[in-house]
């Protein structure tokens, strides 16, 4: 696999970077080579688009950077931390204090309302409830107005909602109580294409307040306009 970046892997490490990928290979199996991955260097605030074909590998480079995969070689530093040194627990922990993740299968509660589905990582995590302003039932009561989900909706179960409305709440879910970094998988794939720049500008409005990271992921490279930072993946796996 090779790859095109720009000022997101020509940063120098410092104290303010937000994700640091140094030799980074991944492997599912003996059987197949390797996926090697550019080295990557995103500061503090900074965002970064992640663009390519099907099958070059956006999507495990993100689970890499989430530690729900372990790479065959390399180190993924987030914040500072050094993510696969973790045990298991505490990488959870670490994702659930300091990480947004926007899935692209939203992995929304089924059984949850719309506002419980948003105030979730603050259930799971004390330091994000503490970031919340003035409490974290009012954020994300915020966070879904300026997403544009309406009142009457914030205590429905997020099943009887549009495809779209369960995007919206998923970014919601991830910007709440000022996550230091948000990954986002695809993140407008359910989206038209006015609904898609809104939302987009607005995510990116929203984690320029608290000074969060985001790396979004797609294939739509009309989207990289938004961004400061761009990094190409090509390949022929995911």
């Amino acid at each position: 696999m090779t790859s095109k970046t720009d000022s997101a892997n020509n940063s120098s490490p410092s104290a303010e970077t937000s994700i640091e990928v140094r030799g980074l290979d991944f492997s599912w199996n003996r059987v197949q080579e390797p996926l090697s991955f550019p080295d990557i260097t995103l500061r503090r605030g900074d965002h970064l688009f992640l663009h390519g074909p099907s099958g070059s590998g956006k999507s495990t480079l993100l689970s890499l950077l989430a530690g729900m995969l372990r790479p065959a070689s390399g180190h993924v530093k987030l914040l500072g931390t050094d993510i696969h040194r973790l045990s298991a627990g505490k990488r959870d922990q670490f994702r659930a204090d300091h990480m947004g993740v926007i899935f692209q299968q939203f992995n929304l509660v089924p059984y949850l309302t719309t506002r419980a589905n948003v105030t979730l990582p603050c259930e799971l995590s004390e330091l994000r409830k503490k970031r919340t302003e003035p409490t974290f039932a009012e954020e994300a009561e915020r966070l879904l107005a300026a997403l544009s989900i309406p009142e009457d909706h914030w205590q429905r179960k997020v099943t009887r909602l549009s495809i779209g409305q369960q995007q919206r709440i998923a970014a919601a879910r991830a910007l709440i109580g000022a996550p230091g970094l948000v990954l986002a998988d695809e993140p407008t794939s359910a989206l038209d294409a006015d609904n898609r720049d809104r939302f987009l500008e607005l995510l990116l409005h929203l984690a320029h307040r608290h000074n969060t990271s985001v790396l979004f992921v797609s294939h739509d490279q009309s989207l990289a306009r938004h961004f400061g930072n761009h990094l190409e993946l090509r390949g022929n796996r995911i």
